[in-house]
């Protein structure tokens, strides 16, 4: 991928003052896979490698909230986290530059099994209330992260009705929004008896954004972070393809599961699947309703 000059400038006085990796000239760029938001890069010379995101100059807090999250996540030494270089914007895009990770997928089950601990490891990291000191992105969405004091509230307030918003906007009426409202009211009732710690969450976390590094640690990257409850991260990860059954059955035995599971886990799948249903349009519309009537039948409204 050929670089405006000015962006070229950027990226090399960025990773030239870079004092963990050793100085050496920038001379080109090979763009790689897996990115479906940003143009993805991958920055080598030498013995340098550094993976750079590309967008447009205006999306540049979509990369802020990124470099933000994980560093939060890096505060856990079980976990693999790319190292953030720096971020801005140079010759009309934005840019972030991490360190580039050699991964592989999910496969040896000894390395499955301890990837599940380490994410119990990092959701034992707590915060003082549900949220984040900022509001962030899932996907190219914004995901509002005010803090609460009451988990029912914090869901309802700043993750499903900010998405049945959105949907409305987009020109879906009727049963989802209806129903979708009145869903987000009575939230309390499947949370009489779950008082979910305010543990620190990836916060979109599915087997796209996880692997395993050169060590046979967890990598996790692409976060979404914010202090929630622990069955969000799971919910997420279950929802398109999951990992490996040792992985839950190895953080189950870490941190075992409340009661009540597999009811919540269709109510925050259900926040990714309007959020894909406002991202990806329609196709979704049906899964949504679906999960909306199941849930207000669970709870005879």
């Amino acid at each position: 991928m050929a670089m405006n000059a000015a962006l070229g400038d950027a990226l090399r006085a960025l990773i030239d003052g870079d004092r963990e990796a050793q100085p050496t000239a920038i001379d080109a760029g090979t763009p790689i896979g897996g990115g479906s938001i940003s143009r993805t890069l991958l920055l080598e010379s030498g013995q340098r490698r550094c993976f750079v995101k590309l967008n447009d100059a205006s999306l540049l807090d979509m990369f802020v909230a990124e470099a933000d999250g994980l560093q939060a996540l890096a505060a856990c030494p079980a976990l693999r986290v790319p190292r953030v270089v720096g971020h801005g914007r140079a010759g009309g895009q934005a840019y972030l530059v991490l360190e580039h990770l050699r991964l592989h997928g999910l496969r040896e089950e000894k390395q499955v099994a301890a990837a599940g601990r380490s994410l119990a490891e990092l959701h034992r990291i707590s915060g003082p209330q549900y949220g984040w000191h900022r509001d962030n992105f899932i996907g190219r969405t914004p995901q509002l992260n005010a803090g609460r004091a009451s988990w029912p509230a914090f869901f309802a307030t700043q993750r499903l009705q900010p998405q049945l918003a959105l949907a409305a906007a987009g020109g879906y009426q009727g049963r989802l929004i209806a129903k979708g409202e009145r869903l987000a009211e009575n939230l309390a009732a499947f949370f009489a008896a779950h008082r979910p710690s305010a543990s620190l969450l990836h916060g979109d976390l599915w087997s796209g954004n996880a692997a395993i590094d050169e060590t046979g640690r967890l990598a996790l990257f692409d976060p979404a972070a914010h202090f929630g409850d622990r069955e969000c991260d799971l919910a997420m990860s279950e929802l398109f393809g999951g990992f490996p059954e040792r992985f839950y059955a190895a953080y189950r035995e870490a941190w075992p599961v409340p009661d009540g599971y597999q009811q919540r886990r269709t109510l925050y799948q259900l926040y990714h699947v309007l959020n894909h249903l406002n991202l990806f349009g329609g196709s979704y519309l049906r899964q949504a309703e679906a999960m909306i009537a199941s849930l207000l039948a669970e709870v005879g409204r």
